[in-house]
C-alpha cells in the first residue's frame, strides 16, 4: 500500500505501527470522495489471502447500500451501478468469458467507473466489441460484420429474429456516422446511462447466449 498506492519510498514508512495506523486513519478521514473509493478499491484487490476480497466487497457493499450511495463494487471495481440484478449480470457475463470477451467487458466497465475522467463513449465501444468477440468466437467466424455473425447464430441456436434485430440496430447506432465509432460530436451527449445501458445490455446478451447454448448442449 505504502509504495504502490500512496506511491512513497519504503524508506520512509515509519517502524512504528501505530503510527502508520494514525497516518492511514489521517488520509482517510480527509482525502477527497473519489480518493476514497480509489482507496477502498485498491485495498479489496491487493489482499487475497483468507478470502479477505470477497467477503470485504461484499460488507462495503451492505455499507453503501445502507448509507444509500450511488456506488457499488462490481467486479472489484466500484462503479456507479447500483440494482443488484444488473450488477449481477456484469458479474456473471465477466465470471463466464475468456480472453478478448473478457477483456473488452472489463475495460468497458474500467472506463465507465473511472471517478476522474470516466470515458462513456469508449466504453460503449468495448461493451459492443465484447459482443462482437463472443459472437464471433461461438460461430467459429473470425471475420464478418456483427449482423453477418447474427445471421449465423440465429441459424446456429435459434436466436429469436427480433433480438437478432435488436443487437443490429444497436450496433448501427454505434457504427453510424454520427455513431460512436466514428467520433460523436460535441453536440451529441453521451453520458454515464447511455453507456451503463450498453454495458449491463451486452452483458445479459451473453449470458443468454451461454444458456441457450448450454441448453442445447
Amino acid at each position: 500500500m505504502w509504495f504502490n498506492y500512496f506511491k512513497k519510498p519504503l524508506d520512509h514508512l515509519d517502524g512504528d505501527w501505530k503510527k502508520v495506523i494514525e497516518q492511514l486513519r489521517r488520509y482517510f478521514f480527509e482525502c477527497e470522495w473519489y480518493e476514497l473509493y480509489d482507496f477502498i478499491e485498491f485495498v479489496a484487490n491487493n489482499f487475497p489471502k483468507y478470502n479477505f476480497r470477497d467477503s470485504f466487497m461484499q460488507n462495503c457493499n451492505l455499507l453503501l447500500e445502507k448509507e444509500m450511495s450511488a456506488y457499488r463494487f462490481v467486479d472489484g471495481v466500484i462503479t456507479r451501478i447500483t440494482e443488484q440484478h444488473e450488477v449481477a449480470e456484469i458479474e456473471k457475463a465477466l465470471e463466464s468469458s475468456a480472453g478478448p470477451v473478457s477483456t473488452h467487458l472489463r475495460r468497458s466497465l474500467e472506463l465507465l467507473s473511472d471517478r476522474e475522467n470516466p470515458d462513456y463513449r469508449n466504453s460503449i465501444k468495448e461493451s459492443i466489441s465484447a459482443v462482437e468477440s463472443f459472437v464471433s468466437i461461438t460461430v467459429g467466424v473470425e471475420k464478418g460484420t456483427l449482423g453477418q455473425l447474427l445471421k449465423k447464430l440465429e441459424d446456429e441456436i435459434s436466436l429469436h429474429h427480433a433480438l437478432k434485430s435488436v443487437f443490429s440496430n444497436l450496433y448501427g447506432y454505434t457504427s453510424d456516422k454520427g455513431g460512436i465509432r466514428h467520433g460523436l460530436t460535441e453536440l451529441e451527449n453521451v453520458d454515464f446511462h447511455d453507456a451503463k445501458f450498453m454495458l449491463v445490455v451486452c452483458s445479459s446478451f451473453i449470458n443468454f447466449v451461454e444458456g441457450k447454448i448450454q441448453n442445447k448442449g
